[in-house]
């Protein structure tokens, strides 16, 4: 447990900085989506271009920040299961060990 601390700390631990696996569906989903652009790109002009590169930029940027909070909502349910997990006081069968105290 240590170890992760202090990967977290150095900033080594970075979960945003993934690879797809070569073999996956979102590589092949990726790489469908890529084609795709190339295709509409070699279609339009100049200016339609250049709206294209941006639409893409900002749904790029809705897309990171859409993962940034999920991670982070996750992460928050994560923690609230642990800390569920130490309440040992909230059912109805008890430990045998904690009714002979």
């Amino acid at each position: 447990m240590r170890k992760t601390l202090k990967d977290f700390y150095s900033g080594s631990i970075r979960p945003c900085e993934q690879q797809m696996a070569a073999s996956s569906d979102l590589r092949r989903a990726a790489e469908k989506l890529s084609r795709y652009e190339q295709q509409l790109i070699d279609r339009l002009g100049e200016a339609d271009q250049a709206l294209l590169a941006e639409l893409v930029s900002i749904q790029h940027n809705v897309d990171s920040i859409t993962a940034q909070e999920n991670f982070i909502l996750g992460f928050r349910l994560g923690v609230r299961m642990m800390i569920e997990c130490m309440d040992e006081d909230d059912g109805d069968i008890q430990n045998m060990e904690d009714s002979e105290s």
